[in-house]
């Protein structure tokens, strides 16, 4: 059955007419010298979305005119254009050419309707893209892989015209008849109404903060003098009603919300269902044979997301599309099946949503990251040996990042993985989680709060401020004495459930200075926040509150603190600002390097302790990346894995002089993996040391049973302990 395209042609030109005045301006901001790389990288990014969605509704003027204007704006973000008066009159005159045909096609809805720009301008941008290499125009190079797309798969870029239609329904003829007495129990309402309905509840929850506020400034009353009994009486009785006022009506703004709220969701199948037909299309026109299983699809989300979730997923899928999935060759090469497999699932986490984006391909290879970062001279070749396996595949996301040794329409212009963090992360307020096994796949995790309405905020105070995070990053709350913290590799740590997690002090990482008071505490209150697999547990002052709260983008002028996601109105109408967790553990993380760094400059060691390979086994991220630092800095060349199977595989391909495991792993324990490896004639006498919580002295035994040299608790965790005894066993 033909798809009537007229209402996918609407969208797009709301859309595309959005991303018109984002070049607009950001062309006025590049002639006014106040734009910057990430302004040039948004540009590229609005010319890319123009040119896809038009492709898809084949709208192919219009694409073939933003392909070459993508095209420019690419040699701007490569540094091989720099930006001038002539060529910011052309981009201008590129830019009013697409406004008038997105505005001929707003007239007619019929893409044959629309004209070409004249020959003079697409002269122009031809010479522009000849000055760099007279075969370089990527228009001729492309293969036209989206021309084969049917026009079902629109709505994997068009998920709110659905939702449009769940609201407002079109009557047939029958239906309007005269004869026709009964009522209808719909009735129509803009989407825009109903966001605003949405934003205005959202105010109202947020500023009930300071209906409360109020009820805190009666009870202060309680504790003024020189009042009768009677006029203490009447405040106590005013004092009880006003909090039971306050509590009842924040029952009814909470339940209204929810039903409000209930109003804008949405399935995602909106976006699950065209994303599969995708999959396939696009893998059989490269000539890749694929399946695409979809799991939780009926999981419903604010509209809010579900119009943003779009453009992530497509670019997850292409991304797994061209650079995960092997050619069938491979595949069956490697004893896979030919048919390559691609899932979309879904699931709810308490107040959020986990989607999966995961494939059963070659999975990422790490040593192609590294050394293309290197290549784009975005780290060092020294320093790119002491970064973890999640620090590596954190490139993927920067702008312009690809592995791809070839340009095409599927991948290789790098415009896609950041385009999913600034979404995922920035936007929606989310976050992003990659997990990859070489020649099995890779798992891309978002986690998405269920609306945006209003989220969960923490408030604590540091340094006599208040600051916020969302619930997402907020772990766990916990006091403990100053005496029980302990220094590993020069920072501070504590053991939580058999792992080592990072003391920081919040106002440390915000430059701010801490009242010498609170330096001096015996006990200390951390706020643990948890980002994928890493913790931190930061010092703070107090807990101020915890809510649901509205939080507004910062102004454009404040946008450049990346510590900073947004603010949250409070009591009193006091701004507090948002921090952004992940931007928080990336400063402990660069400070530990320092630290790490400085350390390893000041010690002296034998070449033979240098030359020693060392393999350490734990399951947390936080202890592996901890014992690394401190073997690193005593000169130990040291190899990670997360658990036993993973340490018994990376055993058997490399050798090692030592190995470090924890106890309580998932796949395989330390006292299996331990046993294991004394089964291997290389590892029948090589030094296996197991640093673990359990103390109990059964655990000791069976420790020395399957063979461990020694056994060292973390709760008696002492670095110099550690090298000092790894130093006997190998002497």
């Amino acid at each position: 059955m033909a798809i009537d395209l007229t209402k996918f042609i609407v969208r797009f030109i709301e859309e595309a007419r959005d991303h018109l005045r984002r070049l607009s301006e950001g062309l006025c901001e590049l002639e006014q010298h106040t734009a910057n790389a990430d302004s040039v990288n948004a540009l590229f990014r609005s010319a890319h979305t123009i040119k896809g969605s038009s492709r898809m509704l084949k709208l192919m003027p219009i694409t073939n005119f933003s392909h070459q204007l993508e095209d420019i704006l690419g040699l701007l973000r490569d540094g091989s254009r720099t930006f001038d008066a002539e060529l910011g009159q052309v981009l201008h005159r590129a830019v009013d050419a697409l406004s008038l045909m997105v505005d001929q096609l707003d007239q007619q809805k019929n893409p044959s309707h629309i004209l070409l720009p004249d020959d003079g301008l697409v002269a122009q941008l031809q010479a522009l893209l000849r000055v760099e290499s007279a075969d370089s125009l990527v228009t001729k190079s492309i293969e036209r892989v989206a021309d084969t797309v049917e026009p079902t798969v629109l709505l994997s870029s068009l998920p709110n015209v659905r939702a449009e239609a769940a609201v407002v329904l079109p009557m047939s003829a029958a239906e309007a008849a005269p004869t026709q007495l009964k009522t209808s129990d719909t009735v129509r309402i803009r989407l825009t109404k109903l966001d605003e309905l949405l934003s205005l509840m959202g105010e109202m929850v947020s500023s009930h903060s300071r209906l409360r506020q109020r009820l805190h400034e009666a009870q202060q009353l309680s504790y003024v003098g020189r009042l009768s009994t009677t006029e203490q009486q009447a405040l106590h009785s005013f004092r009880q009603a006003l909090k039971e006022d306050v509590q009842h009506q924040e029952l009814q703004m909470n339940e209204l919300l929810d039903k409000a709220l209930l109003m804008r969701m949405l399935p995602l199948s909106i976006v699950f269902e065209p994303a599969s037909r995708l999959v396939r299309e696009l893998g059989q026109s490269i000539g890749k044979s694929l399946s695409c299983a979809v799991s939780g699809s009926e999981i419903e989300l604010d509209r809010q997301l579900i119009d943003r979730l779009s453009d992530p997923i497509i670019h997850l899928i292409r991304n797994a599309i061209d650079h995960g999935i092997e050619s069938p060759e491979q595949r069956v090469a490697n004893g896979k099946s030919e048919v390559g497999k691609i899932t979309l699932s879904a699931r709810q986490d308490a107040g959020w949503v986990v989607i999966e984006v995961a494939d059963d391909g070659a999975g990422i290879s790490l040593t192609d990251v590294l050394e293309k970062a290197i290549r784009k001279e975005l780290i060092t070749r020294d320093k790119a040996t002491n970064l973890s396996e999640q620090e590596i595949i954190d490139f993927i996301f920067l702008p312009g990042f690809s592995t791809s040794q070839m340009i095409t329409d599927l991948s290789g212009r790098g415009v896609g993985m950041d385009v999913v963090k600034s979404i995922i992360v920035d936007d929606l307020h989310g976050s992003i989680s990659v997990e990859t096994t070489p020649k099995k796949g890779t798992v891309f995790q978002l986690r998405l709060p269920m609306s945006l309405a209003v989220m969960r905020v923490l408030i604590v105070s540091s340094a006599n401020q208040q600051w916020g995070f969302t619930a997402q990053y907020a772990s766990e709350l916990l006091t403990v004495a100053t005496k029980d913290l302990l220094t590993v590799a020069e920072r501070q740590v504590i053991i939580l459930r058999n792992e080592f997690v990072p003391v920081v002090a919040l106002s440390d990482l915000l430059g701010l200075s801490c009242p010498e008071a609170s330096k001096s505490n015996e006990s200390l209150l951390l706020l643990v926040v948890r980002i994928r697999h890493e913790k931190l547990a930061l010092i703070i002052d107090h807990i101020e509150d915890e809510r649901d709260l509205v939080i507004k983008p910062l102004p454009p002028h404040l946008r450049f603190n990346q510590r900073v996601s947004g603010m949250v109105v409070a009591g009193n109408n006091h701004l507090v600002n948002v921090l952004h967790a992940p931007t928080l553990l990336t400063l402990a993380r660069k400070n530990r390097h320092k630290s790490s760094t400085s350390e390893a400059n000041v010690t002296v060691h034998s070449l033979a302790v240098v030359a020693k390979h060392i393999l350490v086994v734990d399951d947390s991220l936080n202890t592996r990346e901890i014992e690394k630092d401190v073997l690193e800095a005593h000169g130990y060349q040291v190899t990670l894995a997360e658990d036993g199977v993973d340490g018994l595989h990376k055993a058997r391909e490399m050798d090692f002089d030592a190995i470090l495991t924890d106890v309580e792993m998932p796949n395989m324990d330390g006292f299996t993996f331990t046993a294991q490896l004394r089964q291997e004639e290389r590892y029948r006498h090589k030094p296996i040391m197991i640093i673990t919580s359990r103390e109990k002295e059964e655990d000791k035994r069976r420790g020395m049973q399957v063979g461990a040299d020694a056994y060292i608790v973390k709760g008696d965790f002492d670095q110099s302990n550690l090298v000092a005894t790894l130093q006997a066993l190998l002497a």
